[in-house]
């Protein structure tokens, strides 16, 4: 008899596993009762190491007191994982190994499934039992959730970042016969069109490579420069445009993509609206040169000048104001403050701003499809790899290499820029100074830099509220219609109830499963790992911390192609399915709720949940019911993120929709093809007042976190 409390969750971890391979189907499409020993039995010999694995952790765990702490459970633990990992990436799978498998297991030579339901419980049966082990080893201090939560966002980082990261790479090195080899991946990456810098001399185009650094710096540092202007004039001017500005810094979180790229065609294609004016205006032909460098240039600073406004403007309210003040008591004038004190103290900042519009500008999909024309860059160059009638899958590995490489390398340089310098102003000494004016001359610079944005995002965002619902706003056919709304969404209501017609419902309703789905997984596994980093001590506490952050950093178009090598044959075949864009997407944008629940909880004294912990409550439930009511503002941050990102998201799930499962994004990319400009334009206006509504909801639902403080008029009474 188990007399040890702590071994009572042994129950739950050795009936899963019992349940696991002897009843539930070991093989995906597999019916009841195929379970490990089933098939085993039946050929599949392979599988019975794992089902006496089950057995003997049973009887471990009904004959001794803790198996926990016993050098067999650890072992047993230890043998069932590894031999789960060989049997399902090793045996069964076509390759070089294949005639020594065959010879072994003579079944293993017509390929094995994809992981059943009996996989996936055993998987999370042996990794919850991992957990105790180490739990009663002293991992964690011994707290049980903590080493539950540790072990598995560990294994989850590893299957669905790390994985498929390294079969991408894996599969840039295989040859056309199957064999690896670096010979494909050396001359791919040395081919002439990726590395071309004739354009540089007239001569010709350049290479994909060349393309995507230019169009990246570029766009990254005029971005991050209007970023600066209206940072300055919002947090250190009177001007009287503040709350524009800050509208503006909104929209480009809702807008679908597209929809960007498509207004600037209205307006500046060569029948566009102002490229006709200025024509007849100065006697000019109307050319197509908003196709190009110039016309992504503008749609990409259009999209991540607001971005890079957030982040600039948060490190700018942050400087102590006294410092500055300090500058001008001695004597400098504004613009030497600003120089000498301001600038330096921004650099963070800058930063930090560059590097993020740089990698959304090398991952960006949308732009480019739309108005690149004959400019190539990495980003397409992988999608019509994927995607074209040559699916070249070693050649999108090897480009998707090169855009990791050149984000890895923008984090290096943007390292060494800053250096080990410290930027810390905010201390517990008094910043009660006065914020030092921005310089005239730097004002009316910024204001110069600003007003044509603004000018230019008012006008796109007019062509996206009037181009759904006139006859053709592209050819001045301003005639009102609500034909292209009913196009994408007509219904009827019969006898039979609810008919929905419109060619939009099947792409708009598997969006809004998705982004339901996955906003709340987002973000409860990126609040818990903030909670993991803020509040538990662990071994290799900061390399988790790194692997968090990787899957943010790594470009989404990274990312699809990466899914696709890692998950499109067994053992985890789930390409083609819902729960593949799910899971994109959770792994995708949990780095966002975990700064946020970091942020949130570096403000908030210890003090409360070790009160709780010494009243005898777990690690868990001072999570459930201290924690989380206090960090409410990072939650609705995260799901807020989570969902709008998976409504509009299009890098990574262009690879991965299907025709059962397709995606608003990939339903307007199909319609711009095609030139139905209205109609992308139409169903894009829907998608952002759906999720205007759906943040509504989110806002109430989550609520405010409320803090016990009583208000004036309380403390007054």
């Amino acid at each position: 008899m188990i007399r040890s409390a702590d071994g009572r969750i042994g129950v739950v971890w050795s009936g899963l596993l019992l349940a696991a391979v002897l009843v539930l189907p070991w093989f995906k499409g597999g019916a009841l009762g195929a379970s490990a020993l089933a098939e085993g039995l039946g050929g599949r010999a392979w599988l019975l190491p794992l089902v006496a694995v089950a057995l003997a952790f049973g009887a471990l765990f009904l004959l001794l007191r803790d198996w926990r702490i016993h050098p067999a459970g650890a072992a047993l633990v230890g043998a069932g994982l590894v031999w789960l990992i060989l049997q399902g990436f090793g045996i069964g799978l076509r390759g070089p190994a294949l005639p020594a498998i065959t010879a072994l297991f003579p079944a293993a030579g017509a390929g094995q499934p994809g992981f059943g339901w009996g996989a996936w419980v055993a998987g999370i049966a042996l990794i919850g039992a991992l957990a105790e082990v180490l739990a009663a080893r002293g991992f964690c201090r011994g707290e049980r959730f903590g080493a539950l939560a540790v072990v598995a966002i560990v294994t989850l980082l590893t299957l669905f970042v790390f994985f498929p990261i390294l079969k991408l790479m894996s599969s840039a090195f295989v040859a056309p016969d199957g064999t690896l080899s670096a010979a494909p991946f050396l001359a791919r990456i040395t081919a002439p069109d990726l590395w071309s810098i004739r354009c540089l001399n007239g001569a010709g185009r350049c290479g994909v490579v060349i393309n995507s650094v230019v169009l990246g710096v570029l766009s990254a540092g005029i971005a991050t420069a209007l970023g600066l202007a209206l940072a300055l004039l919002v947090a250190r001017t009177d001007f009287r445009m503040k709350r524009l500005l800050r509208a503006i810094s909104i929209l480009p979180i809702i807008t679908p993509p597209f929809v960007v790229g498509v207004a600037i065609i209205v307006l500046f294609g060569r029948t566009g609206l102002v490229t006709v004016e200025v024509a007849d205006w100065f006697g000019m032909r109307p050319t197509r040169w908003v196709y190009g460098l110039p016309g992504i240039l503008i749609a990409q600073v259009l999209a991540f000048a607001p971005v890079t406004f957030l982040v600039i403007l948060s490190g700018l309210e942050a400087i102590n104001p006294t410092l500055e003040e300090a500058s001008a008591t001695l004597g400098a004038r504004p613009v030497a403050t600003f120089r000498t004190v301001t600038w330096p103290l921004l650099r963070p900042a800058l930063a930090a701003a560059f590097l993020l519009a740089f990698i959304e500008s090398l991952s960006d999909f949308g732009n480019p499809i739309v108005l690149g024309g004959s400019y190539d860059v990495l980003s397409t160059k992988i999608f019509f790899a994927v995607v074209g009638a040559q699916y070249d899958l070693g050649q999108a590995a090897t480009l998707s290499v090169l855009l990791l490489a050149l984000t890895v390398a923008a984090f290096w340089v943007q390292t060494r820029w800053l250096g080990r310098a410290s930027y810390v102003t905010v201390t517990g000494k008094s910043d009660a100074g006065l914020v030092a004016p921005v310089p005239p001359i730097i004002r009316w610079a910024a204001v110069a830099a600003v007003l044509p944005f603004v000018a230019v995002t008012v006008a796109v965002y007019a062509i996206v509220l009037i181009g759904g619902v006139v006859k053709d706003i592209a050819r001045l056919e301003m005639t009102p219609t609500f034909g292209h709304l009913w196009t994408a969404f007509s219904f009827e209501i019969n006898g039979r109830g609810l008919q929905l017609f419109g060619s939009a419902w099947d792409s708009m309703i598997t969006t809004l499963w998705v982004s339901a789905l996955s906003a709340p997984l987002t973000m409860g596994v990126g609040i818990l790992t903030a909670w993991l980093i803020a509040r538990q001590d662990f071994a290799g506490k900061r390399t988790f911390e790194f692997g968090t952050l990787l899957s943010f950093a790594i470009p989404g178009t990274v990312v699809g192609v990466s899914y696709i090598a890692a998950f499109n044959v067994p053992p985890i075949d789930i390409t083609g399915t819902l729960w593949i864009l799910v899971i994109c997407f959770v792994f995708r944008n949990m780095a966002v709720g975990m700064r946020a629940g970091v942020a949130a909880l570096a403000q908030i004294d210890r003090s409360m949940e070790e009160a709780s912990q010494t009243m005898g409550a777990g690690g868990g439930r001072v999570l459930r019911d201290v924690v989380l009511p206090l960090i409410r503002p990072a939650i609705f941050t995260a799901l807020v993120y989570a969902f709008v990102t998976a409504m509009t998201a299009v890098s990574a799930v262009v690879f991965l929709v299907s025709a059962r499962h397709n995606m608003a994004t990939a339903y307007i990319m199909g319609r711009v093809e095609n030139g139905e400009y209205a109609l992308a334009i139409a169903y894009s206006t829907v998608l952002m007042l759906v999720m205007v509504a759906c943040v509504a909801l989110m806002n109430l639902a989550v609520g405010r976190a409320r803090l016990g403080r009583r208000t004036a008029v309380t403390g007054a009474a």
